[in-house]
């Protein structure tokens, strides 16, 4: 729980302070990068560390994922310069990619499917004591103090999840010679990278039909290609190809991919919106927002006695269409902004996003043994962390569109344009990712 907790409030102390820091070290354009270059880390790391615990045990994996964290944030905390601070928060983003799937994992190995349905209760609790811990810190340190202590926050908690884990995780660990796929490893990072960058900056520092875009995008397309080559004639591939031909992963993994476009999509552009908008403090924001990251561990909770009840899949059904409700609900209010509207369409939003991504993650879980359940909670995770860094990417790419150029900070208006495009395009992805919760097998709830 507390090495969650590193994720949780990380995830929410950044957003309040981006207006702050983009003030202080400049750059508008460019703060997408701060969660797209993180995610991507994050994201590409997650196989890699799953194929690593698979061999070595959660603990060793989980230790470094916590050390590579803290180091990163003590680099974030004396960033000089907006490059930097991204740069930095890649190597937050190598620690993040162990620690999140890590912590998931170890759950899975304890608790059986019917247990886990009351541990679901005490995660969640992290989640929810982070969604107004993250975001009040980051108000308060961007008001009063100053944005770097954001990252400099997490060292503490860092010492203390490293410490617990060594003294009271033991494990038994079923070994078996591995290999570990580092040619596709380097492959997935170089291709998502060139992507992600020829996405972001399509349309900003380049024109779109331009050489420079046309390289890059073609490019990562090229490495990506190779890639699947490389996966499919691996002996162990970072990312089994063959899992995600099982159609519950594959659809739990789609679903996943829309929950990581939404949650990036709320957490980047709520609080900038809120502050340029409406004059909203940073604090103000975060706590708005924070209805989001509430909603989600009240639901998340008892989604264990919906899903032995009726099942995974109608449960995943469930909380799609809440999510898709309030997306909608972010549409309307987007157009007469209040903290009141924007906040209940986040607290409904986050209700529906506790109903879906709980249950999907578990049934993925619990449809494999030992052997494979780390493989398969990274690709699941993975596929979230995959959607949030596209997604910031390509809503960053709209947001930059809708600007041509200009600051948000200085023309309200047109940033008015662009957040309402972004929440379009966030009810689109909450409707696909209904489609995929539909296409999951059909099943009566799992007890063992």
């Amino acid at each position: 729980m507390v090495t969650t907790g590193l994720v949780a409030i990380d995830s929410t102390i950044l957003a309040t302070a981006v207006p702050t820091i983009v003030r202080e070290l400049g750059g508008f354009s460019s703060f997408p990068w701060l969660f797209s270059l993180y995610l991507l880390t994050q994201a590409v790391t997650v196989p890699i560390y799953s194929k690593l615990a698979d061999t070595w045990g959660r603990k060793p994996v989980v230790l470094i994922g916590i050390g590579l964290f803290g180091v990163g944030s003590v680099l974030c905390g004396f960033a000089w310069s907006m490059p930097a601070l991204i740069a930095f928060r890649a190597v937050q983003g190598l620690g993040a990619g162990a620690v999140q799937p890590m912590a998931v994992t170890i759950a899975g190995d304890i608790y059986t499917v019917a247990e886990r349905a009351k541990v679901q209760g005490y995660i969640a609790s992290v989640w929810a004591i982070s969604s107004v811990v993250g975001p009040t810190l980051g108000g308060v340190f961007s008001q009063f103090l100053s944005w770097r202590w954001i990252f400099f926050v997490n060292v503490p908690l860092c010492v203390v999840a490293a410490w617990l884990l060594w003294r009271r995780l033991h494990e038994q660990v079923e070994r078996r010679p591995h290999r570990v796929d580092w040619l596709g490893g380097a492959l997935l990072t170089a291709s998502l990278s060139l992507l992600i960058l020829g996405i972001l900056e399509g349309g900003n520092a380049w024109a779109w039909l331009s050489g420079e875009s046309l390289a890059v995008l073609g490019g990562g397309l090229v490495l990506l290609v190779a890639f699947l080559r490389v996966e499919m004639r691996a002996e162990e591939p970072v990312l089994p190809l063959a899992l995600l031909s099982r159609r519950l992963l594959a659809t739990a993994a789609l679903v996943s991919v829309g929950v990581g476009v939404i949650l990036i999509g709320l957490t980047s552009y709520v609080p900038s919106f809120l502050e340029a908008l409406l004059g909203v403090s940073p604090l103000q924001s975060g706590l708005t927002l924070a209805l989001l990251t509430i909603g989600w561990p009240i639901s998340a909770s008892q989604s264990g006695r919906l899903y032995l009840r009726v099942g995974f899949r109608i449960t995943a059904l469930i909380g799609t269409t809440i999510v898709v409700l309030g997306c909608l609900g972010l549409l309307l209010a987007s157009s007469h902004p209040s903290l009141v509207s924007v906040g209940a369409a986040c607290l409904v939003v986050g209700l529906g996003l506790g109903l879906t991504a709980s249950p999907t993650l578990i049934a993925a879980q619990s449809s494999v043994d030992w052997g494979e359940r780390g493989v398969v909670t990274g690709a699941n995770l993975f596929a979230r962390s995959m959607g949030s860094a596209v997604g910031v990417a390509v809503l960053g790419a709209i947001v930059n569109a809708s600007l041509r150029g200009l600051d948000g900070d200085t023309h309200p208006a047109l940033l008015k344009v662009a957040v309402h495009d972004v929440v379009i395009a966030l009810v689109v992805v909450a409707v696909l990712t209904v489609v995929a919760a539909a296409a999951m097998p059909r099943d009566r709830g799992q007890t063992s």
